[in-house]
């Protein structure tokens, strides 16, 4: 299909003004670098270079965590805002496609894209999952989301579906066991595989150093 380069920078413009101030992770700056992220591994994996910016620049544009657990709104307002720009049912269906797949729903929940697009905007969003920006975007949502940074009385639980992932309570050093340390292999793309190696490390090595320093001070703990 022939790219409409002004439409991207039409839904990035309408995408940056709507998220520049959100305060849980899930801001323009994520988005942007997911866009980047995704244009990379699309040029080295020969997918459709118009599909895969439009999906990661809609990846969040109504993500259920933020809509009461509802699915369909990102899906629908993605449809309705390119709609609204003018974009052909051609553009519409792959895109929309992409933003109802991409969420990561549970440990025993397998959300495989079924392009070569959605493979290439679901491997740049998990790789903005990890790695050092990751972890800070962890205990962002974290404390968005009132929860406690570590309990070590609360195990990680591998939740077997998706209603079960979405009504979790569990802190947020448990999330790098529920989630975050899943996504290494459950990239799609060679590129996304190997740009999640050393983000995976970084990840070990700091919950590896966290929980040193919470034991080291548990000797001399009163209560």
């Amino acid at each position: 299909m022939s790219a409409d380069l002004n439409l991207v920078e039409r839904v990035a413009a309408q995408v940056k003004a709507r998220f520049l101030a959100e305060s849980s992770g899930h801001d323009w700056h994520h988005i942007n670098r997911v866009w980047q992220l995704a244009r990379q591994i699309a040029a080295e994996e020969g997918a459709d270079q118009q599909i895969v910016e439009l999906g990661a620049l809609l990846h969040d544009i109504a993500d259920w965590k933020f809509h009461g657990g509802d699915e369909t709104a990102g899906p629908r307002e993605a449809r309705r805002l390119l709609a609204l720009e003018g974009a052909s049912q051609s553009i519409i269906t792959p895109v929309v496609d992409i933003v109802a797949t991409i969420s990561f729903k549970g440990a025993g929940v397998s959300t495989a894209m079924q392009t070569l697009e959605g493979q290439c905007v679901q491997d740049a969003d998990r790789l903005d999952a990890i790695g050092a920006i990751g972890i800070a975007r962890c205990f962002a949502y974290g404390g968005h989301a009132g929860r406690l940074i570590y309990d070590p009385d609360i195990p990680p639980v591998m939740h077997p579906t998706a209603e079960a992932y979405k009504t979790a309570q569990g802190t947020s050093l448990n999330h790098f066991h529920e989630k975050l340390f899943l996504l290494k292999d459950r990239m799609n793309t060679a590129s996304g595989r190997r740009l999640a190696a050393d983000r995976h490390q970084f990840m070990e090595d700091f919950v590896s150093r966290f929980l040193g320093e919470w034991n080291a001070s548990l000797p001399d703990s009163r209560f």
